[in-house]
């Protein structure tokens, strides 16, 4: 018998025929003899509206009200799959972030767990009742509703997992698992059996959109093992029916002692949410990344790639870097206003960019690995224009018309292609 979570997120449960296949899924696990929490979002598309109601009763609204508003959807859903769930023959009971509780910090619309006391929830597991928890909600210190920001559901499901000492928790998505590119782009991207923490949360922040990235932090914090696999998909095995070594049928994320065979490059990743600002003859003197970089932090505005060239003459530099593409507009007005104080000729943005990046933890032990990347690109007739690095990744940044074929010639370079 083993204690699991299993995660549904909207399109799963996007209507009363698929709140039905969720039931089912949960009943395969039950029937099995392991103990079933089920975290659940709200219903697709109800999260939007919520939202769009909000802001139109007021642009400027107060933010503990807008969570009350937003945080509903995901009530309902709980209460049907309840429903139905009691329908064929399983004890189960719906569960709202204050009931547990999941205790949060006061950050509205963005709060971070805190807290779960889990002893309720294994006291009901272990009487055989399924536990059916609404996702992205929380609550804050003056006993208001809080939720987690969008894709909230992911790390609800992970903090409930690491509460209760769940063997595994199931994110059920509409992919059968992490590829090791975007299938639509690259059709021999493979199928990961397994992935690091560490890689995934990479994959996460660069642009795969399977995990949220504060759920594969939490996971990696607390060991908890994860498990990306399709709703769609109808397996009659339950956990643990398909033999030593292996989980299910979808991608585990899990230690990378747990993965015997390493890959020097898992995965390639894309982010078409970036932005370039170049700076033209700025001063070339001490202080001067701290006056073009403090008012940015001092706006909330995240930084990424950073390139500074010195002049020939050696008094002047052009710096450039990246922000999200979202975050142009106020990085150009900071930037601006502060122009007179950093001393630069003039401002360039290009929004006609995207990052591109090779992942994988057997890097720390296999050297070559950028330099393939750069000639394959150079091969390619791809120009780079800026590179960042880290332990386990490299990522470059490219003209977005390159996109597609770089990250086919990066799959291809490294191996990655589906015989």
């Amino acid at each position: 018998m083993a204690r699991l979570v299993m995660k549904f997120g909207g399109t799963s449960v996007a209507d009363i025929e698929r709140i039905r296949n969720v039931a089912q899924h949960v009943k395969r696990e039950v029937d099995a003899g392991h103990q079933v929490a089920v975290v659940v979002s709200a219903m697709a598309g109800t999260t939007n509206q919520l939202v769009t109601w909000a802001r139109e009763t007021a642009p400027l609204h107060d933010a503990r009200e807008y969570d009350t508003i937003v945080a509903s959807g995901e009530q309902v859903t709980i209460a049907l799959l309840s429903i139905e769930l009691q329908r064929i023959g399983i004890s189960a009971r719906s569960w709202l972030g204050w009931q547990i509780p999941i205790r949060t910090d006061g950050a509205h619309g963005a709060a971070r767990i805190q807290e779960i006391d889990g002893t309720e929830l294994i006291s009901r597991l272990e009487q055989g009742q399924v536990a059916v928890v609404a996702g992205f909600q929380g609550l804050g210190p003056d006993n208001r509703i809080t939720t987690l920001g969008r894709g909230g559901s992911d790390t609800s499901a992970v903090a409930i997992a690491a509460a209760i000492g769940a063997d595994l928790c199931d994110i059920y998505t509409d992919v059968d698992g992490v590829y090791t590119t975007d299938p639509r782009i690259v059709a021999k991207a493979r199928k990961l059996d397994k992935i690091s923490y560490e890689e995934m949360l990479e994959m996460a922040s660069l642009g795969a959109k399977v995990l949220q990235t504060r759920s594969v932090e939490l996971a990696m914090v607390h060991r908890v093992r994860l498990q990306v696999r399709s709703s769609f998909d109808a397996p009659d095995a339950p956990w643990g029916a398909y033999g030593a070594g292996a989980n299910g049928p979808g991608t585990l994320v899990c230690d990378e002692d747990e993965i015997v065979e390493q890959q020097v490059v898992s995965g390639i990743a894309y982010s078409k949410d970036e932005a370039k600002v170049t700076l033209v003859k700025v001063e070339d003197k001490p202080g001067v990344a701290a006056r073009v970089f403090g008012p940015l932090a001092d706006n909330s505005i995240n930084v990424d790639m950073i390139i500074q060239n010195v002049s020939d003459d050696g008094k002047s530099t052009d710096m450039t870097f990246t922000v999200p593409q979202a975050e142009l507009h106020r990085a150009e007005d900071v930037i601006r206003k502060a122009q007179k104080e950093i001393g630069c000729k003039e401002v360039k943005t290009d929004t006609n960019v995207v990052k591109v990046s090779i992942i994988g933890i057997g890097m720390r032990s296999h050297a070559g690995v950028a330099k393939t990347m750069f000639q394959t690109l150079a091969e390619k007739g791809i120009n780079i224009q800026a590179i960042t690095t880290s332990e386990i990744k490299v990522s470059v940044l490219i003209g977005s018309e390159y996109t597609e074929l770089a990250v086919r010639a990066l799959h291809t370079a490294y191996g990655l292609d589906a015989e």
